[in-house]
């Protein structure tokens, strides 16, 4: 029987709480006429057990005469971190209001995990929170900016984000704004970061044959239309050849779909000439390991092979849409990996763009021919940095799973900055090392300079591939990240639905934003 107090309470708020922590309104609910949603968050209690809102969930409370304080002590215990509960009919602009975990107050930076917690507790709530709006069908959710507008923007954008342009059956669309006026400027530089990364996501998801070497670039192209401030150069096969580019040429023969070589050029620095930093992505548009054929299951996954081209690219249209004040150019040598007559073959030997020879003992290992003459070609820039991204070895995903990036550089002072950035965007980075102990791996080959696989075959495979690509690289200041066991999400990053997963497009962002600040403080 319920207390007289919470008679009246529950009178005065029809419906008013679903009291789950997942899913949509319980059976016994009706579903919320349509309108704005509402996301709030609340903070663990560490005392006494009642409610720590936000400043804008205190708002909202005071708004409704203390009921949503009131309903959130009915429906059972305080709320955990990442869980929701929605409450309807509290006020007639917000027919359904989501409230969610944020864990502790004022979290801040965690050593043992390498990322700033609070911020990712902000992301994880209000991701489920505007799912919930969604499941609701309702079109629009106001999201409360939790203390972090930028770090709320990315949730909301990130966690709505599915891929589902080839079905007639879709989620209903909802569209994430900002709960007040304050921090207006951080929530939309978080709604670019966060379109920057599910732009890499939708490149990476879709299939083979939507997104070819050619409707990549051209996709891309589209993209950076609208700015001043970029060049797009798509080169065709022609081109290649005339660059010596025959490492790449040897994997694009295999196929029927021709090669391409796309070179983005942003100049957002006030002076064209300073030195850029240059990103380098892999991308093969499908990868079915050539004459090494790769087994049937899974395969459809090497779809997204072209990650590292997908993240890079989408890097830098974000830091086109951010002006960030830094010249960048990205390159991206695209192709199929495919087994034909002809294909490469096991024992070939190619010549790479800077005259080394590469014995093709595994046609699997394709990624890093592609990579060896783009990154002779990125020397042509007198780069400030050279940074080259691609889903390169199974070996990886081995060693770190989907935590963290591997990074292997020859420089502490790109280490430490791109360290710095996957703090704040809890997009993770580790560092791999890059001995002579691998590099003599590769080195010691039969028939040609080096060995596209290290000769103890799958022993360090992330780590002899690193020392591969170090062959071809004289700069001072390089690093390569290996994202093959960041390509994809289950369920381990929760703001992320399950699907390809553009990681670690923020990171870069976030790096690049982070040289630009230190070229204008030099100044």
């Amino acid at each position: 029987m319920l207390l007289p107090c919470v008679r009246s309470l529950a009178r005065a708020v029809p419906r008013a709480c679903s009291c789950s922590a997942h899913g949509p309104s319980p059976r016994g609910y009706s579903r919320a006429a349509p309108g704005k949603g509402l996301v709030l968050g609340v903070y663990s209690s560490e005392k006494d057990g009642t409610a720590q809102f936000t400043s804008a969930g205190d708002a909202f409370d005071r708004l409704v005469s203390g009921k949503l304080r009131a309903l959130l002590s009915l429906c059972g215990p305080p709320l955990k971190k990442g869980k929701t509960r929605i409450f309807h009919g509290l006020h007639q602009d917000f027919p359904s209001v989501a409230v969610v975990g944020l864990g502790k107050k004022n979290a801040g930076i965690n050593e043992q995990e390498n990322w700033n917690e609070g911020k990712e507790n902000i992301r994880t709530a209000v991701a489920v929170g505007c799912r919930q709006i969604q499941d609701l069908e309702i079109p629009c959710v106001e999201v409360d900016p939790c203390g972090d507008a930028q770090a709320a923007a990315e949730g909301a954008v990130l966690g709505l984000h599915e891929y589902n342009e080839l079905k007639q059956k879709k989620k209903p669309v909802v569209t994430p704004q900002l709960h007040g006026s304050a921090e207006k400027e951080a929530w939309q530089k978080g709604v670019i970061y966060a379109e920057g990364q599910n732009l890499a996501r939708y490149l990476m998801e879709a299939p083979a044959n939507y997104i070819t070497p050619i409707k990549f670039a051209e996709h891309i192209e589209q993209k950076l239309r609208s700015f001043s401030s970029v060049k797009v150069h798509i080169r065709q096969e022609s081109w290649i050849t005339t660059q010596e580019m025959g490492a790449f040429l040897s994997v694009a023969k295999g196929s029927a779909e021709p090669p391409i070589f796309l070179e983005i050029h942003y100049l957002g620095s006030a002076n064209t000439d300073d030195s850029p930093l240059v990103f380098v992505g892999k991308g093969v548009t499908f990868d079915s390991g050539g004459i090494s054929l790769k087994p049937s299951s899974g395969m459809d996954a090497m779809r997204a092979d072209m990650g590292g081209a997908a993240t890079v690219c989408s890097a830098i249209v974000t830091a086109a849409a951010l002006n960030l004040p830094l010249n960048i150019i990205g390159l991206a040598p695209l192709c199929e990996n495919m087994p034909s007559g002809k294909a490469n073959k096991p024992g070939d030997v190619v010549r790479a763009k800077n005259g080394k020879t590469i014995q093709v003992d595994n046609t699997d290992a394709e990624g890093r021919l592609l990579l060896a003459d783009a990154l002779c070609y990125a020397h042509n820039f007198n780069a400030r940095a050279i940074v080259n991204a691609a889903t390169l070895t199974g070996a990886m995903d081995v060693a770190l799973g989907s935590a963290a990036t591997g990074v292997f550089t020859n420089s502490s002072w790109l280490w430490s900055h791109l360290y710095e950035a996957s703090i704040l965007t809890g997009d993770r980075v580790w560092r791999m090392p890059l001995f002579e102990h691998y590099t003599k791996q590769v080195t010691d080959c039969p028939l040609a300079d080096v060995s596209n696989i290290g000769k103890y075959s799958r022993a360090g495979g992330a780590c002899t591939a690193a020392a591969f690509l170090k062959e071809f690289v004289t700069a001072s200041h390089w690093a390569h990240l290996d994202i093959a066991g960041v390509m994809s999400n289950k369920d381990e990053v929760p703001y992320l639905r399950k699907g390809m997963a553009g990681r670690p497009t923020r990171t870069l962002v976030e790096f690049a934003a982070r040289l630009s600040q230190d070229s204008h403080n030099a100044k």
